[in-house]
C-alpha cells in the first residue's frame, strides 16, 4: 500500500500534460480490459445450442419490421406499382 501511495504522490508531482498523458493511457488499457472480458463472456454465452436458438427466434420480429419498413419505403416511392386498397384516398 506504500508503494502505491508513494507513485500517486510523484505522478502528483509532474506537470500536467504527462498526467493526462497517464490518465489517457490507464483508461485506454482499462478499455481494452472491460472489451476483452466483454467479447470473452459472448463467446462462452452463444456456444451453447439453446442460446443459439433463442437468439435465432429473437431476431425474427426484427426480420419482419424490417420487411414492413421495405415495403411501406416501396409504396411510397412507386405509388403507380402499388395494388389499390380501395380505401378512396387519392382517387
Amino acid at each position: 500500500m506504500h508503494k502505491i501511495i508513494h507513485h500517486v504522490k510523484k505522478i502528483r508531482q509532474q506537470p500536467e500534460h504527462i498526467r493526462r498523458t497517464i490518465l489517457y493511457i490507464s483508461v485506454g488499457i482499462a478499455a481494452v480490459v472491460l472489451f476483452s472480458l466483454w467479447v470473452y463472456s459472448l463467446g462462452t454465452g452463444l456456444q451453447s445450442e439453446d442460446t443459439k436458438a433463442k437468439a435465432i427466434q429473437e431476431v425474427k420480429p426484427f426480420s419482419v419490421l424490417k420487411d414492413n419498413i421495405t415495403e411501406q419505403y416501396n409504396n411510397i416511392s412507386n405509388p403507380d406499382s402499388s395494388t389499390d386498397t380501395g380505401t378512396g384516398i387519392g382517387q
